[in-house]
């Protein structure tokens, strides 16, 4: 009896703004008896419409992307489809985004700088439905999870769109360029903007990147 791989393997559909970075996840990944890429995706954008269109079993995803983030690509595979399970892989390597990440439903959190087995045995315990986080980086969000003190952190007081506009802010990026990034109204964006500064109790754009720098959000 034979069997068809592709009806036994996980489905996988990668999302980065870099080509190298994309041939280096498929070469990777398919190195495998178990895994194979049904799509790929430059930009949050197409990455949202081939996700409807594939519904692959695992979504890997890039949080810094040109257009819309990651963030913004997640909180819309997500609405579409509450069950989707999405492997952040991001260059970040701090806990207070692992914490972020996982708020806005992410399944697992892997850094760049991981190692070939790790990335593969994620995809699969992600498959799995378990939650998966890089071990160097546990232990740091335990600690981060147990206090959940915003004089640890003063972060920790935003919403994830606070947060998500926060990043984006920090990032350089104008209220009409978030605007588009996150399909909310320039006025919208300035409340959310006089919320975060009141709340992180800020007095202008520099406190803000500081901070950003400081958290290693940016």
């Amino acid at each position: 009896m034979t069997t068809d791989k592709a009806s036994k393997s996980i489905s996988v559909m990668l999302i980065d703004d870099h080509p190298v970075v994309r041939a280096g996840y498929r070469r990777l990944l398919e190195s495998t008896q178990d895994i194979h890429i049904i799509a790929e995706a430059s930009d949050g954008e197409s990455g949202y419409l081939l996700y409807r269109q594939h519904q692959p079993d695992v979504v890997i995803l890039d949080l810094n992307m040109v257009g819309i983030d990651g963030f913004e690509t997640m909180r819309r595979i997500k609405a579409n489809n509450p069950a989707a399970r999405i492997l952040v892989f991001s260059m970040h390597n701090n806990e207070t985004m692992v914490q972020r990440v996982l708020k806005a439903g992410a399944s697992g959190y892997i850094t760049k700088q991981c190692g070939v087995e790790l990335m593969i045995q994620a995809v699969r315990l992600v498959n799995q439905g378990k939650i998966v986080v890089e071990p160097e980086l546990t232990s740091h969000l335990a600690v981060s999870l147990i206090r959940q003190d915003t004089s640890e952190n003063p972060l920790n007081s935003l919403t994830k769109r606070e947060f998500q506009i926060f990043k984006l802010i920090a990032e350089g990026n104008s209220s009409l360029q978030i605007a588009q990034i996150t399909s909310i109204s320039v006025k919208t964006v300035s409340v959310h903007h006089s919320h975060i500064m009141k709340k992180l109790g800020l007095d202008n754009i520099v406190q803000l990147v500081r901070l950003a720098i400081g958290c290693r959000i940016i």
